[in-house]
């Protein structure tokens, strides 16, 4: 029997100046599931035309891939990692700020519109579908001002004291995709964000 393998895309920007911004909360993630499994990524450019990890996660056969051709090509790496490892489409899970969600809320979806995100424009653009799977972290609502300069703004003080903790829902999310599909990952999520909101 042929192994499965899954995908899981952090979205975000290479270079070290990006690497505190909101826009980069799917490489922070990513990153975060790398250190915690001890998957090493690196550069794979003809592969995948991103930084990319292998290893067990959830007793699956779990590639980490983080696009390095900047955010409005996304889906020219992500394209390439799932021809090149076979990954069906509902094997892989993007990971993507969100500035509609208040900061540090989870919502998971099996498909749905871009809602004006390039990368998820990208990976619609290159997959075809907009019927792919997706975790969106809210990085808060901005409603005035350029948003390009909010998302590729840091986190106030306040959020970075709060980020672990929702990166560590976030990763939670992804390991209940890979042991259990993405409804039981929607529930869980669902169900712990209304606790949370009861505690408030």
């Amino acid at each position: 029997m042929t192994e499965e393998h899954f995908l899981i895309v952090g979205l975000g920007n290479p270079g070290a100046k990006y690497d505190d911004t909101r826009h980069n909360i799917g490489f922070r993630i990513v990153k975060a599931m790398a250190a915690k499994y001890s998957i090493s990524t690196r550069p794979a450019l003809i592969r995948a035309k991103g930084s990319l990890g292998k290893g067990t996660i959830r007793d699956k056969m779990t590639h980490l891939l983080m696009p390095l051709t900047y955010m409005n090509e996304s889906g020219a790496s992500v394209r390439k990692c799932m021809d090149y490892y076979k990954i069906p489409l509902s094997h892989m899970l993007v990971v993507t700020d969100d500035v509609a969600l208040e900061f540090g809320r989870l919502r998971m979806r099996e498909a749905g519109s871009c809602g004006g995100h390039n990368g998820l424009k990208s990976i619609e653009r290159y997959l075809g579908t907009t019927e792919y799977n997706r975790l969106r972290f809210g990085v808060g609502d901005k409603e005035q001002g350029d948003l390009a300069d909010y998302v590729l703004g840091n986190f106030s003080r306040e959020e970075q004291i709060e980020l672990p903790g929702c990166v560590d829902l976030a990763i939670q999310a992804v390991e209940t995709f890979l042991e259990m599909g993405m409804e039981p990952a929607m529930n869980k999520i669902n169900k712990v964000q209304q606790e949370k909101n009861k505690d408030a």
